[in-house]
């Protein structure tokens, strides 16, 4: 059984379509005996969600919150120009981003524009994470995003929620297969996140490590099994270490 330390995709109110708030999601994440939580509210370009004035102050959450080191993201949408739908001035109070594409701002174009479109946006230097990279609605060359992961020191995500409403991520199991198997040929690490919107989901993995463990992947590569991993992989990826 892995011991999964920190839950780094999660959304409190501010996103709009999630039910709980910063302290609600702390606690939870405290109960759940967890070390780290990121809150990772959507980016614009996702209905409802905060305006990016919210970023400018995330300096006022406390660090920590009942324990629980609390790390300070945003989901940031992939657009079908290449871009990312966050602006510099913002992307550079963030502890990290996640890019991600969502049909909500996205036009499917086809597995080599969709593809193109996602390594563009892990080029930037505060893009650590790829959210559910799973769909075939907008479907992704899995050989060059793992090779993309590698080169830009991107960790890409394994998404409990995402098993839980196969009706909307189409063909996420077999991608999933063939995208960790990638990972480990090519030596690519991975985060297991909830991508909560309630507090009753932190912490929640258990579908996506059951099928870590049914693809036989090498759970060393699952960088949230360790707290220190986490620091040492975004601050490797900081500013001067990747291209952009």
């Amino acid at each position: 059984m892995m011991n999964i330390v920190a839950d780094l995709h999660t959304h409190t109110i501010a996103s709009g379509h999630a039910y709980g708030t910063i302290r609600e999601m702390a606690l939870a994440a405290s109960e759940r005996k967890l070390s780290m939580l990121g809150l990772t509210e959507h980016a614009p370009g996702i209905p409802g969600t905060a305006d990016p004035f919210y970023y400018i102050n995330l300096k006022a959450i406390p660090r920590f919150l009942y324990g629980v080191k609390i790390l300070k993201g945003s989901e940031v949408n992939v657009l079908n120009d290449g871009s990312l739908s966050l602006s510099r001035k913002y992307l550079d109070m963030l502890d990290y981003a996640i890019a991600g594409i969502h049909v909500q701002c996205y036009k499917d174009r086809g597995i080599d524009g969709n593809t193109d479109c996602l390594i563009s946006c892990m080029r930037d230097e505060r893009v650590y994470f790829v959210s559910h990279p799973d769909d075939d609605h907008t479907p992704l060359d899995y050989v060059r995003l793992v090779k993309a992961a590698k080169e830009y020191h991107v960790a890409l995500e394994v998404n409990n929620s995402s098993f839980m409403k196969p009706e909307k991520r189409l063909n996420c199991r077999e991608n999933y297969r063939k995208m960790l198997a990638l990972c480990m040929e090519h030596r690519v690490p991975v985060i297991i996140s909830s991508d909560a919107h309630d507090p009753s989901q932190v912490g929640q993995f258990g579908m996506a490590e059951d099928f870590i463990r049914e693809c036989g992947f090498d759970t060393g590569l699952v960088l949230n099994t360790d707290a220190d991993k986490i620091e040492e992989f975004i601050r490797f990826s900081h500013r001067e270490d990747k291209q952009t």
